[in-house]
C-alpha cells in the first residue's frame, strides 16, 4: 500500500490484513472529550504555567501548596469526562479481535470506561493518589474531597502527609513494567497505529521506530505533524473521533 495521506478505509484494510494490530495514543484521543491537550495555543494545559513548576516532583515536594493548585483543578476536570467516539472505536477494535492492546500516554482512564481491557498506562493514572510515605492509596472521588476539606487545598493520608497523584511526573522514571511491556507489543505488531499524539515525547516516542525496525506498518491518525508522518503506511488528519468511528464502520 502507498504511503501518505489516505482513507478510514484504507485504514480498516490495513487493519484487517494485519494479525497484531497494537494502538498508541496520546494526549489528541481524549480532546474530543474535552480534555485539554499539553501545548495547544491558548488552551493546552501548559499553555499558561511552567510544568517544571507545578508537575515536577521536585515542585510536589518542595511546595505542595502550590502543586496541588494545579493538579486539583485537573483532579475535577476529570470528573464528569466521558469517553468519546476514538475510545469507543478502539474499544470495538479489541472486541472483534482486530487490535492486540492499547498502550497509551494518557491518565484520565477513559480507554478502559470505554471498554478496552489491555491497557498499558505508561505515564500511570489520574484515578489514585498515594502517600509517599505510608503508602496508602485514595480514589480520585475521595481526592477531590479531601482537596475540598483541607485549609490549603492539598489532600493528605491519615498521618497528614501530602498525598500525589499516581502519574509520572517530571523527574520521575516511567514504570518498568508498563514499559517492558509497551516495547514488548510494538516489537511484536504487525501494525502499529498512533492515535492523538504528536509522538515527540520520550522514552514513548520511541516505539514507531521499534515498531518499523521489526517489521511493522505504521499508521497515524492525529492532528498536526509528527517526525513519523514520512515513515507511515497511512496518515489521517481529521478529527480523530470521526476518523475511528468511520474505520470501524468500513470494516
Amino acid at each position: 500500500m502507498r504511503r501518505g495521506p489516505g482513507s478510514p478505509a484504507e485504514l480498516a484494510a490495513l487493519i484487517d490484513d494485519a494479525s497484531s494490530v497494537v494502538a498508541l495514543t496520546g494526549a489528541g484521543v481524549s480532546v474530543p472529550s474535552g480534555i485539554p491537550d499539553f501545548r495547544s495555543p491558548g488552551s493546552g494545559l501548559w499553555a499558561n504555567v511552567d510544568p517544571m513548576e507545578v508537575a515536577h516532583v521536585d515542585a510536589f515536594r518542595r511546595d505542595p501548596r502550590r502543586f496541588w493548585s494545579f493538579y486539583g483543578a485537573r483532579f475535577a476536570l476529570l470528573a464528569g469526562k466521558e469517553p468519546n467516539p476514538a475510545h469507543a472505536s478502539l474499544a470495538e477494535l479489541e472486541r472483534r479481535g482486530l487490535l492486540q492492546a492499547v498502550v497509551t500516554q494518557n491518565i484520565d482512564g477513559l480507554h478502559q470506561r470505554a471498554g478496552s481491557r489491555e491497557v498499558i498506562e505508561v505515564h500511570g493514572s489520574i484515578a489514585s493518589a498515594s502517600c509517599e510515605g505510608c503508602g496508602r492509596r485514595r480514589s480520585r472521588a475521595d481526592v477531590v474531597a479531601a482537596i475540598a476539606a483541607a485549609g490549603d487545598g492539598v489532600p493528605r493520608c491519615d498521618a497528614g502527609h501530602p498525598l500525589k497523584p499516581d502519574v509520572v511526573l517530571f523527574g520521575e522514571l516511567l514504570p518498568e513494567a508498563a514499559v517492558e511491556r509497551a516495547w514488548e507489543l510494538a516489537a511484536g505488531a504487525d501494525l502499529l497505529l498512533c492515535v492523538g499524539s504528536s509522538l515527540e515525547v520520550h522514552p514513548i516516542a520511541q516505539l514507531p521506530q521499534v515498531a518499523l525496525d521489526s517489521g511493522a506498518r505504521l499508521a497515524i491518525v492525529t492532528r498536526g505533524p509528527t517526525p513519523y508522518d514520512g515513515e507511515a503506511a497511512i496518515r489521517l488528519d481529521g478529527d480523530v473521533a470521526a476518523e475511528l468511528r468511520a474505520v470501524v464502520a468500513a470494516l
